[in-house]
């Protein structure tokens, strides 16, 4: 979630004993596919067992904390309706906060709140967007280098929910998706944004358009960056199409449709999940009874119905969490619980299983031959990755949890609503 509450460049890795440790510099981590090169981790604790240290959060956040260089940051709301970045060291140690804006907005009761962007960094400076429209830029060390607020820019933000799009970080670039509307085709509010990372200065914003319409126009979803190596650019995702963007300018490369089927248009079918990506294949989620779909990022113009360009099509798709796409496996967590994993190159099915009967809000991530995934009951289920479908473990911390985890460092961080939990093997 993001994320959010429903919810390619690649990091040095730093050969130490006994794991393979890396930062986790957004909330998808450090190839911003959810996949991790750490080992040794722990696949079960409790509130007593493998906990290195827990500290309490001054408010309840749907955001996944990121990791870097030995510091953890975390969005937070507080019990005034504050919005706050805070740096925590990684022996649990709070370093230092900064107050980014006021005026949070709680959303759908327990689901959501300001603080449902995830923070994002490159090793040197660490960025937050908060669901009022506030981005801000700091040093590491807490300094403050630029601010706004981009509605004060791009215009006024009609979304139900609160903005809950996570930014994006390539090179000196950072990416904004503000995929939002007030559900009417003739007006188009979308746009997407390139900034300068150093300075917040626009490099190019470009409009958006859809014939989606009602609350389809609100995405919650976050930008994703595609690089094989060969081909790079930016994907968004919403208002029933997802867009590959040219890096340079944002002009479209191609776009693919129907994902909010014409012949049984759903008016309320927002995107929340966001796409995942592989070399050769792009798994694009929709939400609640839509499609999910498996793309190649050879396209050209739009690809709707360009067979060349699609790999397979499944009528189930995962309304919140995230894909994940691992080795020759695509793994689709789905709102209640149940795990489906698919044949990366057909979409055949393998298995669908049940695990934790729970809201699942967070998106699985991987680590060290295991797949975790985190209900809204605070409860992680471990499962063996492979085609084969084995949970190794359940833990309950007995608090809610809506944020994805993040791994770094022989740590696996667990933001709670009322803690930051670092769990790690004792």
């Amino acid at each position: 979630m993001s994320r959010h509450w429903f919810f390619l460049p690649l990091v040095s890795l730093i050969i130490s004993s006994p794991a393979c440790s890396e930062d986790w510099p957004n909330w998808r981590g450090p190839q911003n596919n959810g996949l991790c090169a750490e080992v040794n981790l722990p696949t079960s604790w409790s509130p007593t067992q493998n906990v290195a240290w827990k500290l309490a959060m001054p408010g309840p956040a749907g955001s996944t904390p990121i990791v870097t260089h030995g510091t953890v940051f975390v969005t937070t709301v507080d019990s005034s309706g504050d919005l706050w970045l805070l740096a925590i060291s990684d022996a649990g140690k709070e370093l230092w906060k900064q107050k980014i804006a006021g005026g949070n907005k709680d959303v759908r009761g327990d689901e959501g709140n300001s603080a449902s962007p995830s923070p994002v960094t490159d090793g040197e400076h660490v960025w937050t967007l908060m669901g009022e429209g506030t981005l801000a830029c700091f040093t590491l060390t807490g300094s403050p280098v630029w601010k706004f607020n981009v509605q004060e820019r791009y215009g006024q933000l009609s979304i139900a929910f609160g903005l809950t799009s996570t930014p994006i970080i390539d090179g000196d670039v950072l990416y904004l998706q503000l995929i939002h509307g007030e559900g009417k085709v003739a007006t188009q509010e979308a746009q997407i944004v390139a900034l300068d990372k150093s300075t917040g200065k626009q490099i190019w914003a470009v409009g958006r358009p859809s014939d989606g319409y009602a609350e389809n126009e609100h995405s919650y979803a976050s930008p994703m960056m595609y690089d094989d190596g060969q081909r790079k650019f930016l994907l968004t995702h919403g208002n029933d199409y997802i867009v590959a963007h040219r890096l340079s300018d944002g002009k479209e490369i191609w776009r693919c449709g129907e994902l909010n089927r014409k012949d049984n248009y759903d008016p309320t079918l927002r995107f929340v999940a966001s796409p995942a990506v592989a070399p050769g294949i792009i798994v694009v989620p929709t939400a609640k009874k839509g499609p999910l779909l498996a793309l190649k990022p050879t396209g050209m113009g739009d690809i709707t119905t360009d067979e060349k360009s699609h790999l397979w099509t499944i009528d189930r798709t995962p309304d919140v969490p995230s894909p994940l796409i691992l080795d020759d496996i695509v793994y689709l967590c789905m709102h209640d619980g149940n795990l489906m994993a698919l044949d990366r190159a057909t979409g055949k099915e393998l298995y669908f299983e049940r695990t934790n009967r729970q809201r699942h809000r967070a998106s699985p991530v991987y680590a060290d031959g295991h797949i975790y995934l985190a209900a809204r009951d605070g409860k992680v289920t471990v499962v063996k990755a492979g085609p084969k479908f084995e949970v190794v473990a359940e833990n309950a911390l007995e608090e809610d949890l809506s944020s994805s985890l993040a791994i770094s460092n022989g740590t696996i961080y667990v933001r709670t609503f009322q803690h930051l939990w670092a769990i790690r093997k004792q």
